[in-house]
């Protein structure tokens, strides 16, 4: 048996035992539990110091599972699960029998995905059953895309930590709820409105505000120790220089079209052209000026279209109201 064969087997009994594991995605790496334990998943949101009201995604190992988890399953929401799973792609369905009320912050919808990749779908399988999986960092702080950004900020917090690599993808899925008659994107993520639109056939609107509560979108959240302010492109520069002159220890993020600028700061990420790029890169550039010891970060919000609107809806978070010291 491989190594990575042994470590997923550990990784499933730990799960069984009520455990918590951190395992890698696509997106980014999750804190899984049983989703049928609501003791362990419980102990998601202790860990985390994530609110009880705030719900959980379950991940399950293959979209012919999705009966299993929901009250019933829409023509839509299989005719997404078809085209996007596995991948970057949650459904928020009614809620079935299985999942405890724990899991869903006590709402009568769940949101349900099969992650693209190789050892999480390994895992699931051995394991048999859904885990819940929110993404393993403190609540609100910027997500974890490699196993050492989960020991480094959960430590022992965590009873097993399942490296598989950096994930691909970088940002978290996109959030989809079918329970009305229209779908409507309750997160940006992973998979685009574009791809989305396509396959639909219509138009797919991003509220500002939902009834529906769903991961990732409180007011303050993903966010680095350093504050970050969102300017214009063009401004970028002189706002960073200005904050830079006034004391402050202050990080760039460079928009691709002033990558040849001097600017006078403290430390700088020139951001690279394809927003791919940038969403893979976007939580390691945050993680990078945190550990340069920035105490501001100046940014632009990229173009919203394609991976660029979730990267802008993560940077809004990022830069959203801070609990008052």
């Amino acid at each position: 048996m491989t190594a990575i064969a042994t470590d997923i087997e550990r990784a499933a009994g730990v799960l069984r035992a009520g455990g918590l594991v951190a395992l890698p995605t696509e997106t980014v790496y999750g804190l899984g539990a049983n989703a049928e334990d609501p003791v362990a998943v419980a102990r998601i949101f202790q860990v985390k110091g994530r609110p009880p009201s705030h719900p959980l995604i379950v991940h399950i190992a293959a979209a012919d599972q999705l009966d299993d988890w929901v009250e019933v399953v829409p023509a839509t929401a299989r005719l997404l699960a078809e085209h996007f799973w596995p991948g970057p792609l949650t459904l928020v369905l009614r809620r079935g029998h299985r999942v405890p009320l724990e899991a869903t912050g006590g709402l009568e919808t769940v949101a349900v995905r099969v992650p693209d990749h190789p050892v999480a779908l390994a895992l699931l399988s051995a394991f048999g059953g859904g885990v819940t999986a929110p993404s393993a960092n403190r609540f609100g702080s910027v997500s974890p895309t490699t196993a050492d950004h989960v020991r480094a900020e959960l430590g022992d917090a965590v009873d097993f930590v399942l490296d598989g690599g950096s994930c691909q993808v970088g940002v978290e899925s996109t959030i989809v709820d079918v329970t009305g008659e229209t779908p409507s994107i309750l997160r940006p993520g992973g998979v685009t409105r574009e791809d989305l639109e396509a396959v639909l056939g219509h138009p797919v609107s991003v509220p500002s505000t939902s009834g529906v509560r769903v991961p990732g979108q409180h007011p303050s959240h993903y966010a680095p120790r350093a504050r970050v302010v969102l300017v214009e492109p063009e401004q970028v520069v002189a706002e960073a220089e200005l904050a830079q002159e006034a004391g402050h220890q202050v990080g760039v993020f460079l928009p691709p079209r002033f990558a040849d600028a001097v600017v006078k700061a403290h430390a700088v990420v020139a951001l690279p052209g394809s927003l791919d790029a940038y969403a893979h890169g976007l939580y390691g550039f945050l993680r990078e000026l945190d550990q340069q010891g920035c105490d501001l970060i100046v940014a632009s919000l990229p173009v919203e279209e394609g991976l660029g609107l979730a990267v802008a809806n993560r940077l809004r978070r990022a830069a959203g109201p801070r609990p008052s010291a």
